[in-house]
């Protein structure tokens, strides 16, 4: 009996999915099968097997080891793991000892950039069946679990905005090496400011054609691709999917992103604001909301004229602004994405909501009668790790449900209202953290301690650097 078998990991649509695979790698001939498992920061992480080997793995697992779970944003592993528990509390995490990656074959994907190569997205199990509890998309399944045991399930559309320049020099010479390396320069693929105009998209084109090829042809739910405000800078929209899809859709995107960039000249990131000249930040809003799982209604859908959202609806909202100021590590989990919170800009400052207005953290979107009724969340970067970004939402918009929290009114002074602010900074994101008991409760104190301690030495390592500020500030003054 497999491993999949024994513990029962796959569901009879994974299994029928297993099958197709099985005949279109045959079909295909295709040669090589990458299996990726997205890390704490969101990151895919796995190896490459050869397509045969890769097939007779899907129900016995690949190892790989636990230091994966251990490292920082500079890839360092700051878990002391060869202690007592690994630094994890776990006897399974020390020692750098292995879990096995365990394939979901829904998420199989032929690459369309790379030859005869095929793309799985896997899961994180210890030897004896259990899920790893720091695996973001085993603890985002569990939370969806908890949702359909209420008869909802949960949708989400995704506005990713991000930067796309020419790659002048990628900087690959043995001394530009590091934990991180010397980043690439670039330049400019348009100049800014011209927002949504043709010709500024039109300069854009060449490139943004070669990404959107193949984000089609790997089966994504791209809606739009758009110029931004600010130099060099775009928007890819998805349509509305239910449950691990939006998630998995956004890890993929940003990976498929880089690589095809990469490949054809171009250096594309997702961090929230480079250190360039003119660039602008950049946001990744969440439009989201609940399905019946009885008769596929909108559960935020107003029945009553003149209401933005129904009474669920209401209390879902409240929960998302209750638990905003906590929930910020999840949706803005980089030192660089606190530099984006600015007032009387198209970003939030404060934990506040209102009607179709772009001002607030919380964009109420429809009305009575209106099928396409959602919440759009504006709070995030695009850097964030999806599978803790979208459960952050679920478990904080069920908490206001089950305590029928009131939103209180809508904001139409968005930089003026008398709210909660947001966090400045990641260290404020993570004290915030530490002072909600709610999600302590809500994820288990071992993910939140575990979370907090890599966020920290993150923290730690950027306080330890001397920068360009404080030596223009101090060094000939004092």
């Amino acid at each position: 009996m497999s491993f999949v078998e024994r513990h029962g990991l796959w569901s009879d649509e994974q299994k029928e999915a297993a099958q197709r695979l099985r005949r279109i790698v045959e079909e295909k001939n295709l040669e090589v099968i990458r299996l990726s498992f997205p890390d704490q920061h969101g990151i895919l992480r796995g190896k490459t097997l050869i397509a045969g080997e890769a097939v007779r793995s899907l129900e016995s697992g690949c190892s790989i080891t636990t230091t994966m779970l251990a490292k920082d944003t500079s890839h360092k592993t700051v878990f002391p793991v060869f202690t007592s528990g690994g630094g994890f509390g776990m006897k399974e995490m020390e020692g750098a000892a292995d879990v096995l990656m365990v394939a979901d074959p829904t998420t199989f994907r032929v690459l369309p950039w790379a030859q005869n190569t095929g793309w799985l997205l896997c899961d994180l199990y210890f030897s004896d069946g259990r899920p790893v509890p720091f695996a973001t998309r085993n603890l985002y399944r569990k939370v969806l679990d908890q949702l359909a045991g209420r008869g909802y399930d949960f949708v989400a559309g995704l506005e990713v905005e991000f930067h796309l320049f020419k790659l002048d020099d990628a900087h690959m010479a043995p001394e530009d090496a590091g934990q991180p390396g010397r980043p690439p320069s670039v330049s400019l693929l348009s100049h800014g400011y011209q927002y949504l105009t043709e010709q500024r998209y039109d300069l854009m084109e060449p490139a943004l054609e070669i990404i959107r090829r193949d984000i089609i042809a790997l089966d994504l739910p791209l809606r739009s691709v758009e110029v931004e405000f600010g130099p060099s800078q775009c928007e890819f929209t998805f349509a509305p999917t239910v449950g691990l899809a939006p998630a998995d859709t956004m890890v993929l995107f940003r990976s498929a992103v880089k690589q095809i960039a990469r490949r054809h000249g171009y250096h594309a990131t997702f961090m929230c604001r480079p250190k360039l000249p003119n660039v602008f930040a950049s946001g990744w809003h969440l439009h989201q909301s609940l399905v019946s799982r009885a008769n596929g209604e909108n559960a935020f859908m107003a029945k009553e004229t003149g209401e933005p959202l129904s009474a669920l609806g209401r209390g879902w909202l409240a929960g998302l602004i209750e638990h905003a100021r906590a929930s910020t590590v999840f949706t803005t989990p980089t030192i660089n994405g606190y530099k984006r919170y600015r007032s009387y800009s198209l970003a939030p400052d404060r934990a506040i909501w209102g009607r179709d207005n772009r001002g607030v953290m919380i964009r109420v979107l429809g009305g009575a009668g209106d099928p396409a009724t959602r919440l759009e969340n504006r709070i995030g970067e695009p850097a964030a790790n999806p599978y803790l970004y979208m459960a952050s939402q679920i478990l904080s918009g069920l908490d206001g449900v089950d305590r029928k929290l009131d939103p209180g009114p809508s904001a139409d002074t968005p930089y003026e209202a008398k709210a909660a602010l947001l966090p400045k900074s990641l260290r404020e994101a993570v004290f915030a953290l530490n002072d909600d008991p709610f999600f302590r409760q809500a994820l288990g104190p071992e993910f939140v301690d575990y979370y907090v301690f890599i966020k920290n030495a993150e923290i730690e390592r950027f306080q330890a650097e001397v920068s360009d500020w404080e030596h223009r500030e101090y060094f000939e003054m004092f």
